[in-house]
């Protein structure tokens, strides 16, 4: 990854720019989309649900909570989502073979990150105005590492998948859409039974989630979560990569 970090880059500006071209509004959507996003959550459930954070340690509103969580999911979400058409989508790709391979999974997770970052710089506007701004706040990056091996290791296994079994581009967005209601981002993971805790503290998304909201209302990290979901990450994201390596001698004679 790191050997070929030109070519990476290269593709994931390819990928941002092409969503957006042709766009009447550009690359204002980048800014305009989390707007939007932010702006409905608030509607919803600041003013017709009335809802409130079961979490009486956040001193956040229920919205911002809620966003933390979507912005920690959005980049799960799109980068698996996205996986099972990322080799089957370059066949030219594939066909030569002095092209790294291995870095078409990586692309929908880096134009996730960069979707991310503007989502997180409305995040951290929000809470200066709350004057919620704490100094954590400067860990992110590293709390969201158990994500992003986790997310990179099911995009190589289900980029794999995807080139022998079309039904994935299908298949996945279900999935993707079950976790959105089974990770913690529209509740906190307290507010889950005691006997289903222990899938929270093992999920990376959810140990994520919970570790981005700590970060953002001044709390204390729960790293024993977080480091038990880094070792789940990490061993998904070596299992994806050694299958995709295993299946990847196939790809161009089934493309």
């Amino acid at each position: 990854m790191f050997k070929h970090g030109y070519v990476l880059r290269q593709l994931i500006k390819r990928d941002v720019l092409l969503r957006y071209r042709g766009a009447y509004f550009g690359v204002a959507w980048i800014f305009l989309n989390p707007l939007i996003m932010l702006a409905i959550f608030t509607f919803v459930f600041g003013q017709i649900f009335q809802s409130r954070w079961l979490d009486q340690g956040s001193t956040l509103p229920f919205v911002l909570n809620v966003y933390c969580g979507l912005i920690v999911f959005n980049i799960f979400s799109e980068t698996v989502s996205r996986s099972p058409n990322a080799v089957r989508g370059y066949p030219s790709y594939v066909k030569k073979i002095i092209f790294p391979v291995h870095l078409l999974p990586l692309v929908p997770l880096g134009s996730a990150l960069f979707h991310a970052a503007f989502n997180v710089l409305l995040l951290l506007m929000a809470l200066a105005w709350l004057s919620e701004v704490h100094v954590s706040l400067f860990a992110l990056p590293v709390l969201l590492l158990p994500l992003l091996l986790f997310s990179v290791g099911l995009a190589w296994f289900l980029a794999a998948w995807g080139v022998f079994i079309k039904d994935m581009t299908q298949i996945v967005p279900v999935f993707v859409q079950m976790l959105l209601f089974l990770s913690p981002v529209f509740y906190p993971a307290q507010a889950v039974p005691p006997s289903l805790q222990w899938l929270y503290r093992f999920n990376p998304l959810g140990a994520v989630i919970e570790a981005v909201r700590a970060v953002a209302s001044g709390q204390t990290v729960p790293w024993a979560a977080w480091g038990a979901s880094l070792g789940v990450a990490a061993v998904a994201c070596l299992v994806g990569y050694l299958f995709f390596q295993h299946s990847r001698d196939e790809f161009a004679d089934v493309l």
